[in-house]
């Protein structure tokens, strides 16, 4: 069938999905904006999100997700890969630069996934001051202990845990996932949730200044992880998440000396603008894997 410009076709457990420009896996799963998405022998990755277990894999503008049918594809996968984003567009936009050009080829098939509010929020209050191997162990592990079992080609996955479920745990029943100092965190922000303190399905309705003020009245939310949970669930693409190394970087790329977070900042919103967010995602993927920043 068509559909929003794909010519979509499911067969034996599996949607193909003919005419979909810049999706390189690679570039999606390993830019450091999801974490349960895991690189299978031959190239493709399973992952789990909104309540489902996938195998992912893309070859000459063909998408295939096994694992769904056509009603899951235009009810969740369309949106949850940012399928109807002209992202040709978006990288002419933002090649201004010699900087930002080397960074979009380097990157090229990014795509900002659009992940559920709640499970960014727990995940990127986990990733602080974390590698990502770690942060995908906790949450893996989080999510075997109080998720569902959801299965993919005879292989268990796990969904990850609801609010509730989160809430009503105590921080010592935490420790087991290793996540340290962050267990207290989790559990704080789930219960807050839960109890309303902080309305999650309100803040797609805020202006970004104030969506980031709300996520940071969670413990263990300061402007960076905000700025991380608005950008990876799709809900504002104006904002370039920073910390000190992403600091590094723009100083060795933009700046060539030192400056502030405010003035990383405010470049960011000068200079990108709306797109604040997809420069970013390209510019932290081509610095971390050629170790730009690093020193």
């Amino acid at each position: 069938m068509e559909y929003k410009g794909y010519n979509v076709i499911e067969e034996n457990n599996r949607v193909l999905v003919e005419k979909v420009k810049d999706f390189d896996p690679v570039h999606i799963f390993e830019c450091g904006q999801c974490f349960r998405w895991i690189r299978q022998e031959d190239g493709s990755y399973d992952g789990v999100a909104k309540g489902k277990a996938v195998n992912v894999r893309y070859c000459d503008g063909v998408l295939q997700i096994t694992n769904s049918t056509l009603e899951d594809f235009t009810d969740i996968w369309f949106d949850y890969f940012d399928l109807g984003r002209d992202y040709s567009e978006i990288k002419l936009r933002l090649a201004k630069d010699e900087i930002m050009r080397k960074a979009i080829a380097f990157g090229h098939g990014i795509r900002i996934l659009r992940q559920d509010l709640w499970e960014t929020l727990i995940s990127f209050i986990i990733s602080a001051n974390n590698r990502i191997p770690m942060i995908m162990k906790v949450i893996a592990a989080l999510s075997k202990e109080y998720g569902d079992k959801v299965n993919l080609e005879g292989k268990s996955y796990y969904t990850f845990p609801g609010v509730d479920r989160l809430a009503g745990s105590r921080v010592e029943e935490l420790e087991f996932c290793k996540a340290g100092f962050r267990c207290r965190y989790i559990v704080g922000t789930s219960q807050m949730v839960r109890d309303g303190v902080v309305d999650l399905k309100s803040i797609s309705g805020l202006e970004t200044r104030d969506a980031r003020k709300e996520l940071t009245k969670f413990p263990g939310v300061g402007n960076k992880v905000a700025d991380c949970t608005l950008l990876y669930s799709g809900t504002k693409y104006d904002v370039f998440p920073t910390d000190v190394w992403v600091k590094r970087v723009m100083e060795e790329l933009y700046f060539k000396r030192g400056a502030s977070f405010k003035e990383i900042q405010d470049f960011a919103r000068d200079y990108f603008g709306e797109l604040a967010g997809f420069a970013q995602q390209y510019l932290f993927y081509y610095a971390r894997e050629n170790k730009i920043g690093a020193g």
